[in-house]
């Protein structure tokens, strides 16, 4: 079953089944974090038995696509109990954050990633130059430059994504 959750309503609970999760489908610990870089603005999460199974994290902003401010929601945290894979939880999870991003004022849905699901879900690669915040183990980085080869995007509206275009983050990567 499907949830909904915006951040500040995120439970003790959920939030301790997130990030045990997170640690299952990733082999990696965030630190006890229920998110790898910041926090969110929503959370979608996938539940059976009482336990939270699949994940999908989504960050509302503004960023820089060339000269023009351009709002986007951010894909990140994407993740299945390794458990329940191949059940379509993740496929589910992301019809329902397309949804969401189609219901807000972006313009672009983006992510950082490389799975079928992805392009199955309409996201086109694209290899703009980007400029972001550093940001690991919850400490800030540098400002870094550089084009990173798992940046995709899924149109919302008419405008187009600018392929040649700087891209400035104006924060972390998500």
């Amino acid at each position: 079953m499907m949830e909904r959750i915006e951040e500040m309503r995120l439970s003790a609970e959920y939030e301790r089944q997130i990030a045990e999760m997170l640690v299952r489908a990733f082999q990696e610990d965030f630190g006890g974090r229920s998110y790898h870089k910041q926090r969110h603005h929503l959370r979608l999460v996938w539940r059976e038995d009482g336990q939270i199974v699949g994940h999908m994290a989504l960050c509302f902003r503004d960023i820089r696509l060339g000269e023009a401010l351009v709002p986007i929601v951010g894909l990140a945290e994407v993740s299945t109990d390794p458990a329940y894979r191949g059940r379509g939880i993740a496929s589910g999870l992301m019809r329902a954050a397309v949804d969401e991003a189609r219901a807000t004022l972006a313009n672009f849905f983006v992510l950082f990633g490389d799975r079928p699901l992805y392009a199955a879900s309409g996201f086109v690669p694209h290899r703009n130059r980007l400029t972001y915040v550093g940001m690991d183990h919850a400490h800030t980085g540098a400002v870094d430059t550089k084009v990173d080869d798992g940046l995709m995007v899924l149109p919302l509206t008419d405008m187009a994504w600018e392929p040649r275009a700087e891209v400035d983050l104006l924060g972390h990567l998500f």
